[in-house]
């Protein structure tokens, strides 16, 4: 895999030409920019800048956005920041305006087909595919038990993609005795060859078993069986290294930067 060959083209079919991530929400181009707006539980946020922007395009590109929000009343707005994005000081002026970066994460993308080999799981664990809400409130419960975090918003967004698009959408809850310890989704881009991997996430008691893998394993085997060339990940310090153990190679470096409006 030529990284800089695929990196090309996610900025060119995941960024520049993106499509909404889900029902309700819309992909607009505001002059150099390509953003997603939606409602105010959904992601809005800049997906990608025109590689030709300068500073002074840059600063009025921020201040729009920064309208825009606040005319649409959002609590809040992401610009989604790429190492190689132009210019070069983006970052600052990003904050200059109010913008707080948030930790950066690796953007990292393997091949499908390799990684569809099975793992075994163990004894008494389980994965499975979540098809309702009652799977939907297992997997936010395991989200909420490994990152410590609330997932009522991860709830909502799930059985809103089940009802309005469960063809490009795949959510799974793994469980050790009936209780849920692990999940993980998949979004589904068609027309771009990429399938993302979000929210893998295990309870600390149950990590180092091989739950993780497993769910990359089962992710993989779908996406490629839907004929998806590649995998994507905007991985943590926490999973990044398990995925290059995988075979996952590094495309840059990602940084969300958030604007919430009087703070």
């Amino acid at each position: 895999m030529r990284t800089d060959e695929v990196r090309a083209l996610y900025d060119r079919t995941m960024r520049e030409h993106a499509r909404p991530d889900g029902p309700g929400v819309r992909v607009e181009r505001d002059g150099p920019l390509v953003r997603q707006v939606g409602g105010r539980s959904d992601w809005n946020g800049v997906v990608w800048s025109s590689p030709d922007l300068d500073g002074e395009g840059a600063d009025a590109a921020i201040a729009a956005q920064i309208r825009h929000c606040a005319a649409l009343g959002l609590p809040e707005f992401e610009w989604k920041l790429y190492a190689h994005d132009r210019p070069a000081d983006l970052g600052d002026r990003l904050r200059a305006a109010g913008f707080v970066p948030e930790p950066p994460e690796t953007l990292l993308a393997a091949p499908a087909g390799p990684l569809t080999g099975a793992v075994a799981l163990p004894d008494g664990v389980t994965l499975h595919r979540v098809s309702d809400a009652a799977g939907a409130e297992l997997m936010a419960l395991a989200h909420e038990r490994a990152f410590g975090t609330d997932g009522t918003r991860l709830l909502h967004q799930v059985v809103k993609r089940l009802e309005a698009a469960p063809d490009d959408f795949v959510a799974l809850v793994v469980t050790a005795r009936g209780e849920p310890v692990s999940s993980a989704r998949m979004e589904l881009y068609p027309g771009t060859g990429f399938a993302g991997l979000w929210g893998g996430g295990t309870v600390a008691a149950w990590r180092g078993r091989g739950i993780y893998r497993a769910l990359v394993a089962h992710r993989a085997r779908i996406a490629a069986e839907r004929g998806y060339r590649y995998l994507q990940v905007d991985a943590s310090d926490m999973s990044a290294p398990i995925l290059v153990r995988l075979g996952f190679r590094e495309l840059g470096a990602t940084t969300p930067y958030v604007y919430r409006p009087g703070r």
